[in-house]
């Protein structure tokens, strides 16, 4: 059985390798160590650090090997497993996650995001979007429009409650 889970913390360096059949893969280890505050001494205290064993394949393999570093902060979402292991003398359980997206961890800086070439799609797909009508660029950038063509936050509806919008370089205002 597998529970979807997103952690975050700091890895180890990332290692690249392939399956038999060729598919990408990269591993690396996730520490989480959870905080809390003291309030007796006032400060904040370190507490269990549990590790995680996380696993990425295909494109997003290929990604993150050439992004992550050791120490970096990311966030992870996938799907947990846990495994029993026996050695004969010692036995335990491993904490192991297949990832299905990771980022960076904003909370303790920046990053500046660069799509990936064509050539960088899963080759087991059988159409690329350039070849699907859908996918065809319009020419029109919605992210570029200007603050007048985007309605007034004062004439939008949310149920009684304030909407929650936040605007961007280019003025154009996100709901969240």
């Amino acid at each position: 059985m597998s529970d979807s889970i997103t952690i975050t913390g700091n890895i180890t360096e990332p290692e690249r390798r392939e399956t038999n059949a060729g598919v990408p893969v990269t591993t690396f280890r996730l520490a989480r160590t959870e905080r809390r505050y003291d309030r007796e001494k006032g400060s904040w205290a370190d507490g269990i650090t549990s590790w995680f064993t996380v696993s990425v394949f295909r494109t997003l393999a290929d990604h993150a090997f050439q992004s992550l570093h050791r120490g970096d902060r990311v966030i992870v979402h996938g799907r947990l497993r846990l495994r029993e292991w026996d050695t004969g003398t010692k036995k335990g359980v491993s904490a192991e996650v297949d990832a299905e997206s990771i980022g960076p961890d904003l909370l303790w800086g920046t990053t500046t995001f660069r799509r990936g070439s064509s050539g960088d799609s899963d080759s087991s797909r059988s159409t690329s979007s350039a070849e699907q009508e859908w996918a065809a660029p319009t020419g029109d950038d919605v992210w570029k429009a200007p603050m007048s063509a985007t309605a007034d936050a004062s004439s939008r509806s949310d149920s009684g409650s304030e909407a929650l919008l936040a605007s961007s370089e280019g003025g154009v205002e996100v709901p969240f």
